[in-house]
């Protein structure tokens, strides 16, 4: 499954020094057919102990890590909606990617120039945010124009879609982004086939030390139900290459602030994961939440999906404490599903399918 993350921020905010944080992670592509490496593109695993767990549960010869692409889309400056600073290029390859990390500057450093007049998280996000909201109202009203020519034919469709991006208009004149508008959705079906950039999932995050970070700061992102991380991203990028010991040994969270970003963006677009696991490989299978066993099979090969038969599954904790699939199956554990079977995060999964 694609999934690419955009890194957005202002200039000098930490963009770049995450993203060559991030690229020490960088997978093996040779795993991933479906991938190609870019300059600005890195490819990484996301941590999942329960991956490792079934590993050594079969003694498997290769492990298989789902994956996120995490896109470094150059600096955004104000004006960026009208071509500032080569904006129209990068706001079109935010419209690429499936989420957004927006990067807000919360350190302190005079070395190191800050294109606003003060370490202002909440303005530089109010100047992303503008910069957005302005590049899909441009949208929005050249298909507004469009859409009035389709409707007065009377094509019903049109006349439908001209209402929904009618309100898209009138909310993104408040400054509200797409996402936050309160559509049915039967409304939420007309956006299906346009990449609006303020209707991407996002996350905020803070470049910074906890107390770099004013408590008005975090109220503000609380209150909003803005989901945020604080991060030293320099500090992860000097202790990108260690070990949980060598981390512990200095003090540090053993679980690096880097894998809780990745998994944030994992879980950003509702996302789950399903295992298959065996001597040869254990691997990990990303799929969409609400996915049924014959979509889910379709994630591994096109034949799992068009010729399903059944499933077998069993939850992989469950399994683990059995000791062995002969066991699981002798409890009544290993259930077999059909075609209705809605997959469950951490399900592992043998596919039954025909000729």
């Amino acid at each position: 499954m694609d999934l690419k993350v955009g890194i957005v921020g202002m200039p000098n905010v930490g963009k770049s020094t995450l993203f060559q944080t991030l690229t020490k992670k960088q997978v093996d592509i040779a795993n991933y057919p479906f991938c190609t490496i870019e300059p600005n593109i890195g490819v990484v695993s996301v941590p999942d102990y329960r991956l490792d767990k079934l590993t050594e549960f079969s003694n498997s010869k290769k492990t298989i890590s789902a994956i996120v692409e995490f896109v470094d889309i150059a600096g955004l400056v104000k004006g960026a909606n009208e071509g500032e600073g080569l904006g129209n290029q990068f706001l079109s390859h935010i419209r690429e990617v499936n989420a957004i990390v927006y990067v807000l500057r919360a350190f302190k450093n005079d070395n190191i120039i800050n294109v606003l007049d003060d370490v202002d998280p909440i303005g530089a996000k109010n100047v992303l945010d503008t910069e957005l909201i302005l590049k899909d109202l441009d949208t929005v009203e050249k298909r507004l124009i469009s859409l009035e020519k389709e409707a007065k034919t009377g094509n019903a469709d049109s006349k439908k879609e001209l209402v929904v991006f009618g309100k898209l208009k009138d909310n993104l004149n408040k400054g509200i982004q797409i996402r936050d508008i309160d559509l049915d959705d039967k409304e939420k079906i007309c956006l299906k086939n346009y990449s609006f950039l303020t209707n991407k999932p996002c996350l905020y995050l803070l470049n910074g030390v906890d107390e770099d970070v004013d408590p008005k700061i975090l109220s503000f992102f609380e209150s909003n139900n803005y989901p945020y991380l604080i991060i030293d991203v320099k500090t992860e990028f000097d202790v990108a290459s260690m070990t949980r010991e060598e981390r512990e040994m200095l003090g540090l969270q053993t679980e690096s602030e880097l894998d809780i970003l990745i998994r944030r963006s994992y879980k950003l677009l509702d996302l789950i994961t399903f295992f298959t696991t065996g001597e040869d490989e254990t691997r990990a299978w990303t799929i969409r939440n609400g996915t049924m066993a014959p979509e889910a099979g379709g994630a591994i090969h096109s034949d799992f999906e068009h010729k399903f038969i059944k499933a077998s599954v069993i939850d992989w904790k469950k399994l683990i404490d059995c000791g062995s699939f002969e066991k699981a199956r002798s409890l009544g554990l290993l259930r077999s599903e059909g075609k209705e079977y809605l997959v469950k995060d951490g399900d592992v999964i043998e596919f039954k399918h025909g000729q």
